[in-house]
C-alpha cells in the first residue's frame, strides 16, 4: 500500500474512524470517549499515511485534473500572446515592405527619367553638323530628307518631317509669294536663316540647322513644334 500525506483527508478519515470506534464502545457498555480523545485523535490524523488505494486514485485524479486545467489555461494565454505578437511583428515587416517598394519604385523610374532625358542629349549631340555636307549645285527631295535623317535626332525626325511636309513639301527654294516665308521651314524672313550660314538660300543643311534650333529654342523640341502647329497650323 502506498504511503501519502494528506493532512486534510487524514483528519477527515480520523475523525470517522473515532466516531466508529465510540459507537462501537457504547455498543459495548463503554464509556464515550471525552473530546479530549477526539482531539487527540485528530492530531494524531495528521501522520497517517495509510490510506486505501481507491481513495489514492481519487486523489491523484483531482490533483493531476487541476493542474492539467490549469496548465491548459496558460497555454491558451501564451497560444493567444505568442499570435498577437506574431501578428504585430508581421503588420510591420509587410509596412517595411511597402515602403521599401515604394522607395525602389521611385528610384526606378528616377533612373528611367535621367536615362531617357541623356539619350535624347546624345543624340541631339550625335547627329552631323550642317557643314559636313559638301555643297552641291542642286538637290533632290530624298537628297533632302536624307540630310534630315542624319541631322534632326531619330526620335523627332517624324515631327520635323510632318511641319517640313506642310510648310515646303521638302523644297528647299519654296518661297510664299504673299509672305515671303523661305525655305524648308519657310523662315519668315527668310534672311532669319544667316544665322545658320550664310548660304542658307541654296543650302538645305543651313536650313534645317535653323529650322532645328527654332524648334527647340521656341517649343523645346520638333515634336513641340508639330503639336503646336496641329492645333494652330502655324507655329
Amino acid at each position: 500500500m502506498s504511503r501519502i500525506s494528506v493532512r486534510g483527508f487524514a483528519v477527515a478519515s480520523a475523525t470517522a474512524v473515532t466516531t466508529v470506534g465510540a459507537v462501537v464502545g457504547v455498543a459495548s457498555g463503554n464509556a464515550q470517549p471525552s473530546d479530549n480523545n477526539f482531539e487527540a485523535a485528530a492530531a494524531d490524523t495528521t501522520l497517517l499515511a495509510d490510506i486505501p488505494v481507491g481513495q489514492q486514485a481519487q486523489v491523484q485524479v483531482s490533483s493531476l485534473t487541476q493542474q492539467a486545467e490549469a496548465q491548459a489555461a496558460a497555454a491558451d494565454s501564451a497560444a493567444v500572446k505568442s499570435a498577437e505578437e506574431a501578428a504585430r511583428l508581421q503588420a510591420a515587416k509587410d509596412a517595411q515592405a511597402k515602403k521599401e517598394a515604394a522607395e525602389e519604385k521611385a528610384e526606378q523610374e528616377r533612373k528611367e527619367r535621367e536615362e531617357r532625358e541623356e539619350r535624347e542629349r546624345a543624340s541631339r549631340t550625335e547627329v552631323r553638323s550642317a557643314t559636313s555636307f559638301a555643297p552641291q549645285s542642286s538637290y533632290s527631295i530624298s537628297e533632302v530628307q536624307a540630310m534630315a535623317r542624319q541631322m534632326v535626332p531619330g526620335d523627332q525626325f517624324q515631327c520635323f518631317s510632318n511641319i517640313v511636309d506642310h510648310e515646303s513639301s521638302w523644297n528647299y527654294r519654296a518661297t510664299n509669294p504673299s509672305s515671303g516665308a523661305y525655305g524648308l521651314v519657310q523662315a519668315l524672313p527668310g534672311s532669319k536663316m544667316s544665322s545658320a550660314g550664310a548660304d542658307w538660300q541654296t543650302n538645305p543643311a543651313t536650313q534645317i540647322k535653323w529650322g532645328l534650333n527654332y524648334m527647340n529654342e521656341r517649343y523645346g523640341s520638333p515634336c513641340g513644334a508639330w503639336n503646336f502647329w496641329q492645333a494652330n497650323h502655324w507655329y
